[in-house]
């Protein structure tokens, strides 16, 4: 199996690929980006990408759930990973010599807080271990890198400050993608995500959509709204239900739906692993 994930060697996304295909023969594939991981499964470079898509503090990581739509993938796993953010530098800084921090834009944003109280600046990079690269290599004493103990040991830096994110329980969500296959119906799985497409914008569009989920009794696990794109104001809603795609309940959720006349796409089917 060609899997792909968001490199360089030491991100977390590195770890939670590892950790969640431990039992597969995997052939490994590293992107530079979000985008360049989803674009590899749609063009069938690889078999599976696993990608983040949320995240306890910081909330949804929207280029995921852009490029998820754009490249027609379907969902098949979802991974729970914990996440410790750490300040990484070069050998010999000290915690005041530093003066900017830099990291992936959700790092960042889940370490606002020791960021402001330390008054530095920040620059954004692709990932956290592509800015622990970047700080090995300009060998400053005024920079430091927020990421991973692995990029710390992989690229030999110096972890001078532990978990600087704003809460200790840091969860990342990621998901691991594929094209779509029809097997994927056939799975027994406990999660199932839609995008459903208002027929129309009007007052209480949103509520009467959630009330059929509701008086079928269906818990949900997660609901993002994102542009339709077309027109402003217009929005599109990712909704994640703790059911089944094979459940009977599932299948009138989409049925009813789809007769109030509102676009149904089913994204995923899986189950949720916590590492």
């Amino acid at each position: 199996m060609r899997v792909t994930y968001l490199g360089p060697q030491g991100s977390f996304s590195e770890e939670a690929a590892f950790q969640y295909f431990i039992t597969e023969n995997v052939e490994w594939h590293m992107c530079d980006t979000i985008l360049e991981v989803l674009e590899a499964v749609a063009e069938h470079k690889a078999d599976k990408g696993i990608v983040p898509i949320e995240n306890s503090i910081e909330g949804t990581i929207n280029i995921t759930v852009d490029g998820l739509l754009t490249n027609n993938l379907f969902i098949t796993g979802e991974v729970i990973f914990p996440v410790s953010l750490n300040l990484l530098v070069s050998e010999g800084t000290l915690l005041n010599d530093i003066r900017e921090v830099w990291s992936i834009p959700p790092a960042l944003a889940q370490c606002k807080e020791f960021i402001r109280a330390s008054k530095v600046k920040c620059q954004q990079f692709d990932s956290t271990s592509s800015a622990a690269q970047a700080v090995k290599k300009q060998g400053r004493k005024d920079i430091a890198a927020i990421a991973s103990e692995a990029a710390a040991r992989f690229f030999d830096l110096n972890i001078i400050k532990r978990g600087i994110q704003d809460n200790s329980e840091n969860h990342t969500r990621f998901i691991v993608v594929g094209n779509r296959n029809r097997d994927d119906f056939k799975q027994n799985n406990n999660k199932t995500m839609m995008l459903i497409t208002p027929c129309e914008d009007r007052s209480g569009v949103l509520s009467s959509i959630l009330n059929v989920f509701t008086a079928l009794a269906i818990n949900l696990t997660w609901i993002e709204s994102r542009p339709t794109k077309k027109k402003l104001g217009t929005y599109r809603f990712f909704i994640e239900a703790e059911i089944g795609i094979n459940d009977i309940q599932i299948s009138k959720v989409i049925t009813i739906l789809k007769a109030f006349g509102h676009e149904v796409n089913v994204l995923g089917s899986y189950n949720t692993t916590i590492l």
